[in-house]
């Protein structure tokens, strides 16, 4: 009986293959074998040495082998199965990003191409001032011409008729002049006017682009934190990696104990020739490569310390609107004197808190022209004083 039971179950495949039945009988085959061995337990020596004999199933051995290879190969299926996933999201994520790169050039093309036509217009507009210029003079020289001649006609007078004849087709031959003179400079004069909103229109078109580009850049700078104020000597000792982790483990704990380590994709100072006649040290710009965990770092240590150094964490943004935002920086501090809750939004929108509502502006010039309609905040906030110092900045 078990030499005949032994036969079907030779090879390692039929036993990953059986159904699931099978597999239910050899779970109760060893379950009795093992209950078997604890009532053996109990017996005398000679009993039990017989009884296992006929009651042992001769393929517990094999079943128990079939199930660690079919549990092995369930393991290498969802290994294989992890690996693939995560090789197509960075497959995803490479193609995601060289869209952005070429829609980027693609735009600079465009800005280009825009600005060398704009250059072009402005040369034919430039011609055609002087070709206008030139009809003007010419249309002067015909009307002294004309005068000189209604004067010689006036002394001459008394010439035959056949002399009159002559002056007056000559003359109506340069009054024809005149008109088509002044007929070619109307339709200049209209021509200017076209190409002069033409140019108003691709300036539109321009400034719409630059704006699109910079929105592009800063969406492209979403994964990366600014480090304001770091020394630069920490680098001669350190990597700026390894800074980074111990300023997070130094002000945010938390966020290391729930993520691990930090990882980050690349970090480098904002430039990377060191200015010796600067007297405050490069930024930092660090690219991280998961967006929360570096919006958790952001909302949990702006300001931090390093060493007993003061350091600043911000969002790093374009060059231009960097620009724009620090335009605010003299309105924010006055705002927050006041209790007003300023606040920079994105890409560099002031918001303030007043009288229950919630304002918020542009431009500093939508800024000024509200408060000139609230005197008591008007001379709180000195707008002239403050409008005398810009325009000393800006001669």
């Amino acid at each position: 009986m078990r030499g005949a039971r032994a036969q079907p179950n030779t090879g390692s495949k039929e036993g990953v293959n059986s159904s699931k039945q099978q597999k239910k009988k050899k779970e109760i085959t060893i379950d009795s074998f093992c209950t078997g061995n604890e009532q053996r337990a109990n017996e005398p020596e000679g009993e039990g040495s017989a009884k296992e004999k006929s009651e042992i199933p001769a393929n517990w051995i094999q079943a128990l082998e079939e199930l660690k290879m079919q549990f092995k190969i369930q393991l290498r299926e969802a290994e294989d199965n992890w690996e693939k996933n995560l090789k197509t999201k960075i497959s995803h994520l490479e193609t995601e990003a060289l869209e952005l790169k070429q829609e980027n050039s693609v735009l600079k093309a465009k800005i280009n191409q825009l600005e060398n036509e704009a250059k072009e217009m402005k040369n034919e507009a430039k011609q055609m001032k002087g070709e206008v210029k030139k009809m003007k003079d010419e249309k002067k020289e015909m009307k002294d011409e004309v005068k000189r001649i209604k004067d010689d006609l006036q002394r001459k007078s008394d010439q035959k008729e056949k002399d009159d004849q002559n002056a007056k087709d000559e003359i109506q031959s340069l009054r024809t002049k005149i008109q088509l003179l002044e007929s070619s400079d109307l339709t200049r004069q209209q021509d200017t006017i076209k190409q002069n909103q033409k140019n108003e229109k691709i300036e539109e078109n321009m400034k719409h682009l630059i704006h699109k580009t910079e929105d592009l850049e800063n969406h492209s700078r979403r994964d990366n934190l600014r480090i304001i104020g770091l020394p630069e000597d920490h680098d001669k000792r350190k990597s700026l990696d390894i800074i980074l982790q111990e300023i997070i483990k130094e002000n945010c704990p938390d966020i290391l104990e729930q993520e691990g380590k930090v990882e980050i994709e690349r970090i480098h100072r904002s430039s990377p020739v060191l200015n010796l006649q600067l007297t405050t040290p490069r930024n930092v710009i660090a690219k991280f490569k998961n967006y929360q965990t570096k919006e958790k770092i952001l909302q949990a240590a702006k300001k931090s310390r390093y060493h007993g150094t003061t350091v600043r964490l911000m969002q790093d943004l374009a060059a231009s609107t960097m620009k724009k935002r620090k335009a605010w920086n003299m309105i924010f501090r006055k705002a927050r004197e006041l209790g007003l809750q300023p606040r920079i939004n994105y890409p560099a929108k002031l918001t303030i808190f007043l009288q229950g509502k919630v304002w918020s502006f542009n431009k500093i010039k939508e800024f000024q022209e509200f408060i000139k309609k609230k005197p008591d905040l008007n001379r709180k906030f000195d707008v002239q004083a403050q409008n005398s110092r810009e325009s000393s900045k800006g001669n």
